[in-house]
């Protein structure tokens, strides 16, 4: 069943604009091997980290449980910017002011770095300067911009309110706060070369490489192929870490999917990057193709893992409605989606893992942002290896605790309600027999009596697999738009095969014999 209606521009499959580009492949680790740093994730954090660490003169093994930049990296908006929405003023409330001025210059640092290290190597990744905007389209959204523009004064950071019409956007504003001097890039032409720069430095990379387990006592990571590698450290960098029971991240963390069009408009392109304050979201920004073909991309629509209440195609289609409204879009040879994960503070942990072990380190919870933090991250991280100062370490302790107790309620209440919903949801489910699925078409099916999870492909083959999570068990839901199982509880997602797209999920899916 195709899924996409004939007065729809969107492509049939989910693709990034990213991911078209070359990326160097590598081998898969199949023997045991001792190397000085573990990197464990080919994404921003786990590739710079890994060339930080050469250069510094640390032997380097980087590996990667698919290919190189295929998860969130390579999914992004790619923006580099200090601008986070409305953060600050929240961030001062739960921190105070110094840490809120830290965390602006944490991001500033980052994008000083890409810029920096695109520039001394000559990589042409699309780095262009662009200021920064959050806007609203209500008067409620005036007021918290209102309060924003407040907190930049105090932190004496780089602003500029406008009350009312922004002249670049086609629809009506309320207001909207701009931050000068941020940036764009490809995420993918920035990060590849730099694969082939750490191995000139006598790294080694690995790619179809999955880690299942870290034993703190010897430092080996376990490998899915029963391989080791053993560490003198360890750098967990798989956007959510794989090995999430070691201090209960899979606790402290809530999950986000978030969905991107990359279309061809008929109105002017705006040249600024821009997001709005209500709900759902609405992220804009320019990009070029690999042609030099301008694009608009368009995000947002955004729900908390679990609370969609939707075909997935429907946050595509509400993106794509959005464009033809304000921008006159006419095709969108590019859409893809991704999951973001936010910590208890919506501050990223980075550094030592466990109270237990210092030789663990790790880097999650981005809040979206993962681009200019994950650089500042990949710096972090390099110096706690190297015993070097950093001015950001005790801002993202993992082993903080800056909660106020209602507000680690209100977090706790949140996820639970998660489950609440998974388990009424998905107790009512329905499902249809097997044979009835048609060609493209996937969701819960009866086989032999039993309820199971099944996709026709496009050659009429029948994949049948069994829907609970291999992570802590929970029911998938069918992602008709990604042809994917989805992990309600703790965002894994896993192939219609049944092979694991997304941690924390380490196992694959059980398949089912007709």
């Amino acid at each position: 069943m195709d899924t996409h209606s004939t007065n729809s521009h969107l492509s049939q499959f989910p693709q990034s604009l990213w991911l078209k580009h070359s990326i160097p492949r590598y081998p898969s680790l199949t023997e045991n091997k001792t190397t000085e740093v573990g990197v464990i994730g080919g994404g921003i954090v786990g590739i710079l980290t890994a060339y930080l660490l050469a250069k510094a003169g640390k032997k380097v093994t980087l590996i990667e449980a698919r290919e190189m930049i295929s998860g969130v990296t390579g999914n992004t908006t790619a923006k580099i910017s200090a601008q986070h929405g409305l953060i600050y003023n929240e961030l001062m409330s739960t921190f105070g002011e110094k840490e809120a001025r830290l965390y602006y210059e944490a991001n500033r640092d980052g994008l000083h770095m890409i810029k920096e290290i695109s520039e001394s190597l000559e990589i042409d990744c699309d780095f262009e300067t662009r200021d920064a905007t959050v806007f609203s389209t209500s008067t409620k959204g005036k007021k918290q911009i209102d309060k924003e523009a407040q907190a930049y004064q105090k932190l004496h950071i780089d602003g500029t309110l406008i009350n009312g019409q922004v002249d670049e956007l086609p629809f009506e504003t309320t207001a909207a706060l701009t931050m000068p001097n941020q940036a764009q890039f490809d995420p993918v032409k920035f990060l590849a070369p730099l694969l082939k720069e750490i191995e000139k430095l006598g790294g080694e990379i690995y790619e179809n490489t999955r880690a299942v387990k870290v034993c703190k006592g010897k430092m080996r990571v376990h490998l899915e192929n029963e391989a080791a590698l053993d560490c003198e450290k360890v750098v967990v960098a798989t956007h959510y870490p794989f090995n999430d029971f070691n201090g209960l991240y899979f606790s402290k963390l809530s999950i986000e999917r978030s969905y991107l069009l990359a279309a061809k408009v008929n109105q002017p392109v705006p040249k600024g990057m821009y997001i709005s304050t209500e709900s759902p979201s609405r992220s804009l920004r320019s990009a070029r193709s690999a042609t030099g073909e301008e694009y608009l991309l368009i995000g947002g629509d955004g729900h908390q893992t679990g609370k969609r209440h939707t075909h997935t195609e429907a946050h595509y289609r509400n993106l794509e409605n959005f464009g033809k409204t304000w921008f006159d879009l006419q095709e969108v040879p590019y859409h893809w989606s991704a999951q973001d994960l936010t910590t208890l503070d919506k501050v990223p942990y980075i550094g030592q893992m466990i109270h237990s072990s210092e030789h663990i380190l790790v880097a999650t919870g981005f809040n979206k942002w993962g681009m200019a933090m994950g650089a500042t991250a990949s710096q972090l991280l390099t110096d706690t290896i190297l015993n070097q100062e950093n001015d950001y370490s005790d801002l993202f302790d993992p082993l903080r605790n800056k909660l106020k107790t209602k507000d680690v309620q209100q977090f706790t209440k949140k996820n639970a309600a998660v489950g609440k919903d998974f388990v009424v949801k998905h107790a009512k489910r329905p499902d249809k027999p097997a044979e009835s699925l048609a060609i493209d078409e996937g969701g819960l099916v009866t086989v032999n009596g039993k309820k199971v999870g099944g996709y026709r492909d496009k050659d009429g083959t029948l994949h049948v697999v069994k829907t609970t999570c291999t992570h802590m068990g929970c029911g998938l839901d069918w992602n008709d738009a990604e042809r994917s199982w989805d992990c309600s509880c703790h965002g894994s997602r896993f192939s219609y095969k049944g092979d694991v797209l997304d941690g924390p999920a380490v196992k694959p899916l059980e398949k089912v014999e007709e």
